[in-house]
């Protein structure tokens, strides 16, 4: 088994919204705003070989839309999602399996490509994951979170017939291979997915939006995206508990120098213990 970052490239975010209720006076120290209060962040996938299966986890933003559109985030770096899979030697072909955390722009969009005027699948041999709760939540939105749910990301996935379900475990993990199994996330948005890998006698959890970057871990840093704030606040409360306790490696999606991190219990809560700009463990 083995497990590899990819980078899709940076995007912008407003900085308050990215840190909810913490003053800018203490979020700016750790990710410094631009003029305009926007706070550069990664888009940073997972690529898990296990056995005779591909996966990937997350795809970024994707590159489909319109110039408008991509006015509003402001991406740049000189990574993207085909750049980092050529560097290994991986065509779109040889995934076999797309997890999808949740259905928002930035996590999905590169699930589907326009060729031809056309919007075709991406992964062609793939199987899409994600869970009828999350699915139905991401298709018939709620007007506060309807503009991070584009049909043109989500729609055609079912259309292809490469669409599966995984089950919802709100109390538990679901199993999805060997050593993988998802950890489920209700406060971001309904039904988040985040994979929980035993690779190398450790055990490693993509953290999606749960904790997007390294400067999320102190327990107030909630997004203000977050739909369901307090249940984020108890759902990081759990996990980091647990992720102290038994030494796991959480893996950011967003941090945009932070890989992965350790975690310890200190007089002010839970924080970085050590942290990491690759995977290559330890």
């Amino acid at each position: 088994m083995k497990i590899y970052p990819i980078n899709t490239g940076n995007f912008k975010l407003d900085g308050g919204a990215m840190f909810g209720v913490v003053p800018k006076s203490i979020w700016n120290k750790l990710n410094p705003a631009d003029d305009s209060n926007l706070c550069n962040w990664a888009m940073r996938c997972l690529l898990i070989e296990d056995e005779d299966r591909l996966i990937l986890v997350d795809n970024g933003i994707g590159n489909k839309q319109d110039e408008k559109f991509f006015s509003h985030y402001h991406l740049n770096g000189d990574d993207s999602l085909d750049k980092s899979l050529a560097a290994l030697g991986v065509k779109h072909e040889d995934i076999t399996d797309v997890i999808l955390t949740h259905l928002h722009f930035d996590h999905c969009g590169g699930s589907i490509v326009r060729k031809n005027g056309e919007l075709v699948i991406a992964f062609p041999n793939a199987k899409y994951w994600s869970n009828a709760r999350h699915w139905k939540w991401a298709t018939e939105p709620n007007a506060r979170e309807k503009a991070s749910f584009l049909k043109e990301n989500i729609l055609p996935i079912q259309a292809s017939g490469q669409l599966h379900m995984i089950e919802v475990n709100e109390k538990g993990l679901t199993p999805f291979t060997k050593n993988i199994s998802i950890r489920f996330a209700f406060g971001h948005t309904d039904a988040m997915m985040l994979p929980q890998i035993n690779y190398n006698g450790r055990t490693y959890v993509y953290m999606a939006d749960l904790l997007p970057a390294a400067a999320h871990v102190p327990l107030p840093y909630v997004m203000a995206y977050d739909m369901f704030p307090l249940k984020t606040l108890e759902e990081k409360k759990d996990f980091l508990e647990e992720a102290a306790d038994k030494n796991y490696v959480l893996i950011f999606e967003h941090d945009p120098s932070i890989v992965c991190c350790t975690l310890e219990k200190t007089e002010k809560g839970i924080r970085v213990k050590e942290k990491f700009d690759n995977l290559e463990m330890r």
